[in-house]
């Protein structure tokens, strides 16, 4: 694997996330997610390996398509960021592969940590170096899981697996989304609240 630049996942880089390990499987008994997603999960991420750049051409076009979300790429005054949609783009195929196949330890709940830390103005712009809108808002990240979840059948139904390992594969991605963007919301939820 080549290095991704501002792709910190496992490192002293990364803070502590603010849930604990006890609550957030809290949170995967809320969303239904257990052993067997876990194993579909694992499935997904072997038939999406490969189409990565496909998935994220796709939904690069759905960004690009809509100026209203095409603008968190902006310096504000609607330039576009190129290098920044690329940098976002490389660490958004590997977020595909470590959804997938990385084991939901410590270190995969402090890098959706700083995931969210990145989205939010608390760190928007500083791994990249860059001047665009301060935040990411809220409402698109939430409204952004039924696109992401969507899309992303066909690629799972690309490789002969059976209609019912696709839709179990994709009950897992749909459920491992909304554990991510729940995550996500930390910064975005006042203290006490989450």
């Amino acid at each position: 694997m080549s290095e991704i630049a501002g792709y910190t996942y496992g490192t002293t880089a990364v803070a502590s996330s603010p849930i604990a390990l006890d609550e957030f499987e809290k949170l995967k008994a809320t969303v239904l997610f257990g052993a067997e997603d876990e194993r579909y999960l694992r499935m997904a991420g072997e038939v999406l390996a490969d189409q990565t750049d496909a998935i994220l051409d796709l939904w690069y076009g759905f960004v690009g398509s809509h100026p209203h979300l095409v603008h968190y790429f902006t310096d504000g005054q609607g330039n576009a960021l190129t290098d920044y949609l690329g940098a976002v783009r490389a660490r958004f195929g590997q977020w595909i592969a470590d959804l997938c196949q990385r084991p939901y330890d410590q270190d995969w709940l402090n890098y959706q940590h700083e995931i969210a830390l990145r989205h939010h103005r608390a760190k928007k712009n500083q791994t990249d170096g860059v001047h665009a809108v301060p935040i990411i808002h809220f409402r698109y990240m939430v409204a952004f899981i039924y696109p992401i979840t969507a899309t992303i059948r066909q690629f799972l139904a690309a490789k002969g697996h059976s209609a019912d390992e696709v839709e179990k594969m994709h009950q897992a991605w749909f459920k491992a989304v909304v554990l991510s963007v729940v995550l996500w919301s930390v910064p975005y939820v006042g203290e006490g609240e989450f």
